[in-house]
């Protein structure tokens, strides 16, 4: 049996040890693994790598992805889909594992139904991978996360200023939500809920006048602001899978709150440093859970799955429920986070 591994969309922390568990129970059943470099480009241009256990055994201790990694997307290549069909055999592939998020898994969906032997394995640190409690990354970017919002703490309580702190997440502000309240922050703001500058503002005005003069606000990359058009953005241009490049809403939001309160208002956008770094603990265990897994449903020849957790137990979920759709913060867990929003 030879076994084709890929990570493809934005890196993660925890993807190594998915890769690592993989390799080590394909070995176990006797099993090759090729490892397929740069995604789904790799795949398009035959860039491969034999993985054997020995080689990338400490690895699980590594951000990234050893396999590196691309947003390239075959539906958007002409001819892609068919290349992808033809390497696929070219390589003597008997299953595919595609490490990834809606993008990735979209097109190993589609590669499925035309009938490859696919697995996929739910991966970024956004959390938004419906049919699953867990995406490989997401523990990790929310400590992160949650730990410079503390750092910048210090900082607003030593000058007495608002800051405003712009954290990843597109459609879905599990990250911001989840660092912020870990964190402490005074107000956060999500995709799933438009807000309204004049509200903001009279928040920091209503917490000056009782007395507390730094506030710490964090807002998700693609939150909303009422009547003004799609989110906040510094550039317009898109990737193969026709997302625009978020970026700027916090920037934006830091200028607003000081001109509508007078309050000296900073903002700070840590981007991709939230999904760098060694995986926490949570990472590297499920990541492994999930590699092993993928392998088993190989073995047992069940294809088109994506191996899922759901209250503790790794349970496979078809392709088909998984793609189109996007996990966000349910309205019930955004009102309780509100109680600290007072």
């Amino acid at each position: 049996m030879r076994i084709g591994v890929l990570t493809g969309g934005g890196d993660a922390p925890g993807l190594n040890s998915a890769i690592r568990a993989i390799v080590k129970r394909s070995e176990e059943y006797g099993y090759e693994v090729v490892g397929i470099r740069y995604g789904w480009a790799g795949l398009l241009n035959l860039d491969t790598v034999n993985l054997r256990y020995q080689d990338i055994k400490w690895s699980i201790h590594r951000g990234g992805t050893l396999l590196k990694t691309s947003r390239t997307n075959p539906k958007k290549t002409p001819g892609g889909m068919d290349k992808a069909r033809r390497n696929f055999e070219k390589l003597g592939l008997d299953a595919l594992i595609a490490i990834g998020g809606d993008d990735t898994l979209s097109v190993a969906a589609a590669l499925s139904e035309a009938g490859l032997n696919i697995i996929g394995i739910p991966k970024t640190i956004d959390h938004d991978v419906p049919e699953t409690e867990f995406t490989i990354g997401f523990d990790t970017a929310v400590n992160m996360a949650m730990r410079l919002i503390e750092n910048l703490q210090d900082t607003a309580d030593s000058h007495s200023r608002v800051f405003v702190v712009e954290i990843m997440g597109r459609h879905a502000g599990w990250i911001a939500l989840y660092s912020g309240l870990a964190a402490g922050a005074d107000l956060i703001l999500i995709p799933e809920e438009p807000f309204s500058l004049k509200e903001v503002a009279e928040f920091v005005k209503r917490k000056v006048e009782g007395g507390q003069r730094s506030i710490m606000i964090v807002v998700a990359e693609g939150a909303l602001i009422k009547d003004y058009e799609g989110p906040i953005t510094k550039d317009t241009s898109v990737d193969e899978f026709g997302h625009v490049r978020l970026g700027g809403i916090g920037e934006f939001l830091a200028k607003k709150i000081n001109e509508a309160t007078g309050v000296e208002t900073r903002s700070c956008a840590p981007g991709h440093t939230i999904r760098g770094g060694p995986p926490t603990a949570l990472d590297r265990i499920v990541s492994t859970r999930l590699g092993i897994a993928a392998v088993d449903l190989v073995k047992e020849g069940k294809f088109g799955y994506m191996v899922s957790l759901k209250a503790g137990r790794i349970i496979p979920v078809p392709l088909s429920k998984v793609i189109g759709r996007t996990k966000t913060v349910s309205k019930e867990l955004y009102e309780a986070a509100k109680v600290f929003f007072k």
